[in-house]
C-alpha cells in the first residue's frame, strides 16, 4: 500500500461539500436501501477485480461520478471490465442505480462515499483506467486543498494505474484547469500527457459521453470544457 507523508498539506484527510440533495423517489429509495448492498464495495480489505467480479479483469475506476452517465456508459461499452465508481452524494448514487439495474449491468460496483477511502485500497498498478469528471472546484484560493487535482490525491493515482493505464481528467473550471495543469507539472516523471495540439483538450476523446454536469455548464452556463488523458509511465 501507497505511503503519504505525514502532514502533506495536499494530501486530501477528510470529505468536503454536501451528500444529500432533494428527497429521493421512491424507487430510487428501494434500490438505495435494497439494491446498492448488493453491488456495494466492501468497506474494509483489498478491493481487487477478484473480491469484486470473481476473476481478475481490467479495473476501472472514477471519483466522483455524479449522475452516473459515464461510469454506464463506459461499463455498457466495456462488458468484460470490472468498474468502480465513488460519489458521496445519495442522489447521484440513486440515479446511477437506477441506470445499472435498468441495463443489467454486472460489471458495476458502487461506493456511497469517499472515493480516496476505496482507492488507498486497491493494490498499486491495479488500476487500468481512473477518471476525474468535473470535479468540486473550491474556487477561493483558501479552499485549494480541498481539491481533488492535488499531490496526495494524483500521487495515489499514479501508484494505482499499472504502466500505460489512463488518468483522464476534465473540467469547465478555468481556475481549476490552471491549478490542475500545475499540479501535473509536478508530475511529469509519472505521468505522459497524451496531447499533440489545442484540438486534444478542446474536443472530448471518442468513448467519453457527455454528462448531463457537463451539458449544462456548456448549454446553461456557457462554460469552456476542457479535457485531458494521461498516460502512466
Amino acid at each position: 500500500m501507497s505511503a503519504h507523508k505525514p502532514g502533506d498539506p495536499t494530501t486530501i484527510k477528510r470529505l468536503y461539500g454536501r451528500s444529500i440533495g432533494k428527497p429521493l423517489r421512491a424507487y430510487q429509495q428501494d434500490l438505495v436501501d435494497n439494491f446498492l448492498p448488493s453491488i456495494a464495495v466492501p468497506l474494509e480489505g483489498p478491493v481487487t477485480a477478484q473480491r469484486l467480479f470473481g476473476f481478475d479483469r481490467p479495473l476501472h475506476f472514477e471519483i466522483g461520478f455524479g449522475g452516473g452517465e459515464h461510469t454506464t456508459f463506459r461499463a455498457d461499452l466495456l462488458p468484460d471490465h470490472g468498474f468502480i465508481g465513488a460519489e458521496p452524494f445519495v442522489n447521484g448514487v440513486a440515479s446511477a442505480l437506477v441506470q445499472i439495474k435498468d441495463q443489467a449491468l454486472g460489471n458495476v460496483r458502487i461506493h456511497h462515499g469517499d472515493a480516496l477511502q476505496v482507492l488507498e485500497r486497491i493494490p498499486d498498478g491495479a488500476l487500468t483506467m481512473c477518471y476525474l469528471l468535473h470535479p468540486d472546484p473550491w474556487p477561493k484560493a483558501k479552499h485549494a486543498k480541498r481539491r481533488m487535482m492535488n499531490d496526495g490525491p494524483v500521487r495515489m493515482i499514479a501508484d494505482k494505474l499499472k504502466p500505460g493505464g489512463e488518468f483522464r481528467f476534465g473540467t469547465d473550471h478555468a481556475v481549476y484547469l490552471r491549478h490542475a495543469l500545475m499540479v501535473m507539472r509536478r508530475f511529469t516523471d509519472e505521468f505522459e500527457w497524451l496531447v499533440t495540439g489545442p484540438a486534444d483538450w478542446q474536443n472530448r476523446p471518442s468513448g467519453w459521453p457527455e454528462t448531463r454536469y457537463e451539458a449544462k455548464a456548456r448549454n446553461v452556463f456557457g462554460h469552456e470544457v476542457w479535457y485531458f488523458r494521461f498516460r502512466r509511465k
